[in-house]
């Protein structure tokens, strides 16, 4: 690999603070590639016909994703509302869920080999009644082959999760919980059309750790307009004092037509944090969590005990095939991204000419397999070339080797005969690095986003 073509987009600069400085900003939510899409709806569903009466992928890891795509209230940093949530609205979709559900555990692909994860995401999941959460869970437990430890997943707000929703997620079989916190400030959370102040998020959330009845998990968003590093480092005692079992640390992306960007231009808000103060933020989060006992599952998660796997966030972001279920869902099935119709009205009439409400499909970029090894790679921080060998890519470490040495020599990593570990500045910047791996490797200065990495994003901000 000649690295002399390569600027500081994926190189990263020279300077004596690697953590604040290495590179602009963030390149993107997540890093990925893309393959050929398929832009008829014939094509489209003649290849989801063929997937789905395929073999799965020997040895790879399978999760299901399921969309509940309504919110009672639109947080300002979110650029993924769909719906407002209502009762009425809630009702109908799912009668078009149970269909899709029904229509696709039939499949031979997807009765083939158990799930190893399922994530129930939004949107919103908790503003379901708590019928509907336990006969979701009960639903998905019936129909589709589940491994005997699969993680399952209910995403959504403290806010209105109520003991009799709670109970009903157990019964569902739901045995994790993650919700979106993002600051316990009251002032941030009012700027952000967060739901409750401090102190009721901060009760609700110890009552339902001190329940014991499965991993409770928060969100936590830095760089908020109104949050400053006082205000973060109150927000990491208050996670610590809290009981809940895991916290994922996540910068604020600004993304383009969000309300946070509208107050913004009109002075309504202060500006978010810019890079090196969210890097500094990024810094005080993992290191006062580590000091505290917690354990770092990857370069934004860490979890207070064993029972906290993060299985779902670390298989989907990287190598898995995620089967999805909903509106506005997204996944792949054997290495072919696809996402679906995120309109009710195009998800609901499409069931009247096909079982699969598909928006849009690509097949696999080149190298798809070797990619998802990278990617979980820089997700945990770590570089392993043996264990690249054993995955079928005996050549990978030493073909990057150039690029590393590059990135030691700038702090972003530490560098052993087989193996590099991310520093914590490289942590901050994992998704640069493993972006610019993923660029450096396809031989172009630049790459384009996949289909999947423009719904993580999406995803992401709405989280």
């Amino acid at each position: 690999m000649d690295i002399s073509q390569f600027d500081a987009t994926i190189l990263g600069h020279r300077t004596p603070d690697p953590l604040q400085f290495a590179f602009a900003g963030k390149s993107s939510a997540h890093a990925g590639r893309g393959g050929r899409p398929l832009t008829t709806p014939e094509a489209q569903i003649a290849r989801m016909d063929q997937l789905l009466a395929s073999e799965p992928i020997p040895g790879r890891a399978r999760c299901l994703y399921v969309h509940i795509p309504f919110c009672r209230v639109r947080c300002t940093f979110c650029s993924f509302f769909q719906y407002a949530a209502s009762p009425d609205w809630i009702h109908g979709y799912l009668q078009g869920l149970w269909q899709e559900l029904e229509n696709k555990a039939r499949q031979p692909w997807v009765q083939a080999a158990p799930f190893d994860a399922v994530y129930v995401g939004g949107g919103t999941p908790t503003d379901m009644s708590a019928g509907q959460i336990q006969e979701l869970g009960q639903r998905i437990r019936r129909l589709f082959p589940l491994s005997a430890d699969c993680e399952m997943t209910l995403e959504g707000r403290l806010n209105g999760f109520n003991d009799d929703k709670f109970d009903a997620s157990l019964h569902g079989g739901f045995n994790r919980f993650s919700f979106g916190v993002q600051s316990f400030d009251s002032q941030v959370r009012r700027a952000a059309k967060r739901l409750d102040l401090r102190d009721a998020v901060m009760s609700r959330l110890q009552q339902l750790a001190a329940a014991d009845a499965a991993p409770i998990i928060i969100d936590l968003l830095f760089g908020l307009p109104f949050q400053d590093e006082a205000c973060w480092q109150r927000d990491i005692a208050d996670f610590l004092a809290s009981g809940a079992h895991g916290v994922d640390l996540y910068q604020l992306i600004e993304m383009q037509g969000t309300p946070m960007a509208r107050l913004i231009e009109q002075g309504k808000q202060p500006p978010p944090a810019m890079t090196p103060m969210k890097a500094r933020m990024y810094a005080y989060g993992a290191q006062t969590l580590e000091a505290a006992g917690l354990t770092r599952l990857s370069v934004s998660h860490w979890a207070r005990d064993a029972r906290e796997r993060s299985r779902y966030n670390a298989l989907a972001k990287t190598s898995a095939d995620v089967l999805p279920l909903g509106a506005g869902a997204g996944g792949n099935i054997n290495g072919v991204a696809l996402m679906q119709h995120r309109d009710l009205p195009a998800y609901r009439e499409s069931f009247t000419r096909t079982p699969w409400p598909i928006a849009m499909m690509m097949e696999p970029a080149p190298q798809a397999a070797r990619d998802g090894l990278l990617k979980a790679a820089f997700d945990r921080g770590i570089l392993d070339g043996n264990l690249w060998t054993r995955a079928g890519e005996p050549e990978l470490f030493q073909t990057l080797s150039p690029l590393l040495k590059a990135w030691a020599e700038r702090g972003l990593l530490e560098l052993r005969a087989d193996s590099a570990e991310l520093t914590l500045a490289g942590r901050f910047w994992s998704v640069n690095m493993a972006q610019g791996a993923l660029t450096a490797l396809a031989g172009r200065t630049g790459a384009p986003s996949s289909l999947m990495q423009q719904h993580k994003e999406a995803t992401h901000a709405a989280h």
